[in-house]
């Protein structure tokens, strides 16, 4: 037997946004994900070693979380959420790759 929860599917707003500091070629770049019940979230990526503690994002008060992260500029990185342990790929990403590792696609960030 096969059920569908479709009715109660939200999307999910993510954001990557990209701010390029003209003194350092460093580039902030600040992830954001909607996860309303969520209790923690990271980002793990290539930059920290795919750690899910390295990264964390702060929980705000509509229920999104939000960090900032200091890159270097012209580089490209591979990275995914963790939800509450659940790895999750964000759809803003620039592209997508697949890792044989997980055996699945990360996002790809390009700076």
């Amino acid at each position: 037997m096969f059920y569908t929860f479709a009715a109660k599917l939200k999307p999910i707003i993510m954001a990557i946004k990209k701010q390029y500091l003209k003194s350092k070629p460093v580039c902030k770049v600040t992830f954001s994900i909607e996860a309303k019940d969520a209790k923690k979230v990271t980002v793990a990526g290539d930059w920290n070693k795919w750690s899910v503690k390295a990264s964390p994002l702060k929980k705000l008060k509509d229920g999104t979380f939000k960090g900032t992260v200091d890159l270097p500029k012209d580089k490209t990185f591979q990275f995914k959420y963790v939800v509450d342990g659940n790895y999750v790929n964000d759809n803003q990403a620039d592209e997508y790759v697949w890792n044989d590792f997980a055996s699945s696609e990360n996002g790809v960030i390009k700076l």
